[in-house]
């Protein structure tokens, strides 16, 4: 096949999956690690601390990315929950270390319960998913309008890389040949390597020595922490992948991806880290249409598990490297490659039945509301169905009349 080689015998591996991957790796290891750097600051934690984090976190998740999407075929992204990063700078700033450390393992333990009794994929299952969509819009609708407001920050930077992106994207010839995102990536290189101001120079090799803590328990650190923090996880982070996935005529491994969200929690925990999880915005960068066919586009996710791994390697040299790209370029990046996975999931939410209740859990999720230290996409998800079930009833026998159907 021209222009390809074979990554195995049965699955093509193209220059669409090395993008793709490449943007969602680019997502995650800005804004999100920004996070986790402002969260150590705010504990006072070592600088051996904070590096023994973040190559937990980057490690583990990419590994888990890999090892997930080989196995069921699907783009199935493992990060951190956000969320939960900027939780736990608080609590580190009240608690000492190793006891938020043993928060951290009862959580993981948690996760992996849940997982291991199938609870929450019959939960996942009796949500309409309309309504699930709605959140998903909710989440990724941010994103997508960064590619308006990006561009009052850098105008020259960020107008010529959009601009370069709709050109290509107008030439189909040259956008089979050349991803339009891709050369919207290279276009913005050259510009930061000959007027940004890389410190490049500045950058020395180190290696990421981590670090395994033994955990001590007290019931105000795990009141405080615990179910917050499983909950960011499974009905936040986890949800919003879910979504995404079911959306784009996946069927998620929902009880596997629990469990492994709390098996990579625990293996976080012993390093100082908090709790893995699905990646809602960097699975909907990864099962974006335009990265091929549907069965082949978990291998962007190996792409994007293979520099996650590499990143926490070089977690002592991440501050660096991150500081010299601009982070309205990331926002206008990452906006650019979700813009189809926006479409399709306002499409999906408002097209069938259950709009009002999609319609609440847009709008709730969009308001970024939190309430009890949950952030809004669970309340959007749980709003939009106390709503439908309020103002559709018609919508919900439906499905009954459909259970009853099939049984």
């Amino acid at each position: 096949m021209k222009g390809r080689f074979r990554f195995t015998n049965l699955n093509p591996f193209s220059m669409n999956h090395c993008t793709s991957g490449f943007i969602a790796w680019l997502f995650g290891v800005t804004g999100p690690f920004l996070i986790i750097l402002q969260s150590a600051a705010q504990g006072q934690l070592q600088p051996e601390a904070t590096s023994s984090w973040v190559f937990a976190v980057y490690a583990t998740g990419g590994a888990l990315t890999i090892m997930l999407s080989v196995l069921y075929k699907q783009p199935i992204a493992v990060a951190f929950s956000i969320p939960g990063a900027v939780l736990v700078g608080t609590s580190l700033s009240n608690h000492p270390f190793n006891v938020v450390i043993g928060a951290y393992v009862l959580t993981g333990l948690l996760i992996l319960l849940l997982g291991m009794v199938g609870l929450v994929e019959k939960l996942m299952k009796s949500i309409p998913l309309p309504i699930m969509m709605g959140m998903v819009s909710g989440v990724l609708l941010p994103f997508g309008s960064n590619v308006v407001t990006s561009l009052k920050d850098a105008p020259l930077l960020n107008g010529l890389t959009l601009l370069t992106f709709l050109v290509l994207s107008y030439f189909t010839r040259w956008a089979k040949r050349i991803p339009p995102i891709l050369g919207a990536i290279a276009v913005s290189a050259v510009w930061l390597i000959f007027f940004g101001g890389s410190p490049a120079g500045e950058i020395v090799f180190r290696i990421a020595k981590p670090h395994v803590y033994s955990p001590a328990f007290d019931w105000s650190t795990v009141g405080e922490l615990v179910i917050p923090l499983a909950m960011t996880v499974i009905a936040v982070q986890n949800a919003q992948g879910i979504g995404v996935l079911r959306g784009d005529g996946y069927e998620p491994p929902v009880n596997a991806m629990t469990r492994w969200s709390g098996i990579g929690s625990l293996a976080n925990a012993l390093m100082g880290a908090h709790s893995a999880c699905i990646a809602g915005p960097m699975t909907a960068i990864l099962t974006d249409e335009k990265n091929g066919p549907k069965e082949h586009r978990y291998l962007g996710a190996i792409v994007m598990g293979a520099l996650w791994v590499l990143f926490g390697l070089l977690a002592p040299m991440a501050v660096l490297l991150t500081d010299s790209i601009p982070a309205s370029l990331i926002k206008l990046l990452g906006g650019l490659a979700m813009i189809g996975v926006l479409v399709n999931s306002l499409q999906m939410s408002f097209s069938a039945g259950h709009k009002l209740g999609a319609l609440f859990a847009f709008m709730i999720t969009l308001s970024d509301i939190t309430l009890f230290r949950i952030g809004a996409p669970f309340w959007g998800l749980a709003g939009g169905i106390v709503f439908s079930f309020i103002l559709e009833k018609q919508d919900w026998r439906k499905i009954n009349i459909k259970a009853v159907v099939t049984k």
